[in-house]
């Protein structure tokens, strides 16, 4: 994953730099009263999102009046980036958003702080559910703890696929060439999917990969097959991008070559296109949409590939330290405090999230309504593989940007699927040899 809407208010570049560059920022206390001001950075920010942390914060502050948090929430497009210019730096950060496909690199370069030996005895672990518990080691370090757990699936507008002679929406990848095609209408600035083309674009198309090599995938690591190999080397993955790049001629917007998250959900909500391939946390952002009625849409579980199968990877985030901070012992509190009882259940409901804490399992918030394809994936986990992608790796975000203006040059018609394929099956090859 990963976040948000392009009308999103939120810091600008200049004031990020200058934040991220004044000389005592972080963890500053005032020797008058004894308060402790901590900088907190969000990454996937959203103004729901953003909304909610802040009343997640008066909370903490409530019950801590000598620690007082300043939240900063720059642009999700180029919040990681300008997140490692503040870790890098040293200034202006003590709590940040920590993403599995950012720890690798941000922990490798120790810009962030291990809590293990903080967390010790800590009282909270017995109320994580098991996979919080197992994310929230990285190399055997803790980094940070997780808030919450992401899956893909299929958002679909129902209004749409039914005035489209459709009885049910896509249930694999093929069905959403053919519907997609069908809904096709540029004249009237109608389309069938919002396609992935900007930012974090290599996310659906590694989607689209591991569903059309579902049977061969390691669970361990869902970018090699059971025999050793890369899934890019699979000749399924050659007719899976074959048709990835059909979906996008056929049955996308063109804009959609630079489409990242905000412009794929806005797309949606407005009804340019009928269906989006996303993280649960957007449910509680088209819940906020006055655009659009409960009854114009709904969620379905991810598309599956010719075999029936798709691969689920786990995806996940968390609140962690920099290690930069001067005032870790605060940073700790409130991390244990964001990871427990109401506010870590608040804040996987209203973003969205698969929860963190095990009494969730007993609420009904999470087995009705958009939510019931969670549960269908859930089970079913024969059609719907359950399996981990290397994001945790120092190079993910090198990775990320290879990927992403690889697959672009694609969509451009400046390379074939086939020499994008053969570019990644070598890249992963040397990696995981190494």
């Amino acid at each position: 994953m990963k976040s948000k809407l392009a009308t999103i208010t939120a810091v600008g570049l200049a004031a990020l730099l200058t934040l991220s560059a004044c000389g005592g920022g972080a963890g500053t206390k005032d020797g008058a009263n004894g308060q402790v001001t901590l900088k907190m950075v969000e990454s996937l920010t959203n103004p729901t999102r953003t909304d909610t942390i802040k009343k997640l914060l008066a909370g903490f502050e409530k019950e801590n009046p000598n620690i007082k948090v300043d939240l900063i929430s720059p642009p999700t497009d180029s919040a990681d980036q300008k997140i490692q210019q503040m870790l890098q730096s040293g200034k202006g950060i003590d709590v940040v958003e920590a993403r599995d496909i950012t720890v690798g690199s941000f922990g490798a370069n120790k810009w962030l702080y291990d809590m293990t030996a903080d967390l010790k005895g800590w009282d909270g672990w017995g109320n994580l559910t098991e996979n919080a518990v197992n994310y929230s080691k990285q190399d055997g370090k803790t980094y940070y703890i997780p808030y919450g757990f992401y899956g893909l699936s299929l958002f679909y507008r129902t209004d749409m696929v039914k005035e489209a002679g459709f009885s049910k929406p896509p249930v694999s990848w093929n069905d959403l060439l053919t519907q997609s095609e069908k809904l096709n209408d540029p004249g009237k600035n109608k389309f069938g999917y919002a396609f992935r083309g900007g930012a974090n674009a290599n996310s659906n198309a590694v989607a689209v990969i591991e569903a059309y090599t579902a049977d061969q995938v390691d669970k361990e690591n869902a970018f090699k097959l059971s025999n050793g190999k890369t899934i890019f080397s699979a000749p399924e993955a050659q007719q899976a991008m074959d048709d990835y790049l059909e979906i996008f001629k056929k049955g996308s917007p063109p804009s959609s070559v630079a489409w990242g998250y905000p412009e794929m959900v806005q797309g949606f909500s407005n009804g340019s296109t009928a269906f989006l391939l996303q993280d649960p946390e957007v449910i509680a952002t088209i819940k906020e949409s006055k655009s659009l009625k409960a009854e114009q849409w709904n969620v379905a579980p991810l598309l599956v590939g010719p075999t029936g199968k798709a691969i689920q990877p786990v995806a996940t985030a968390g609140w962690g330290i920099a290690e930069s901070s001067k005032a870790k012992p605060e940073a700790v509190k409130l991390i244990k405090y964001l990871s427990q009882g109401e506010p870590a259940t608040e804040f996987s409901k209203d973003n969205s999230l698969v929860p963190i804490l095990k009494s969730a399992a007993k609420d009904p918030f999470y087995s009705t309504g958009p939510w019931a394809a969670y549960v269908t994936m859930t089970e079913n986990p024969g059609t719907y593989i359950s399996a981990v992608q290397p994001r945790g790796v120092s190079w993910w975000t090198e990775w990320i940007k290879k990927s992403d203006g690889e697959l672009q040059r694609v969509l451009t018609g400046k390379m074939s699927t086939s020499e994008l394929l053969a570019s990644w099956d070598s890249y992963w090859t040397e990696k995981m040899a190494g």
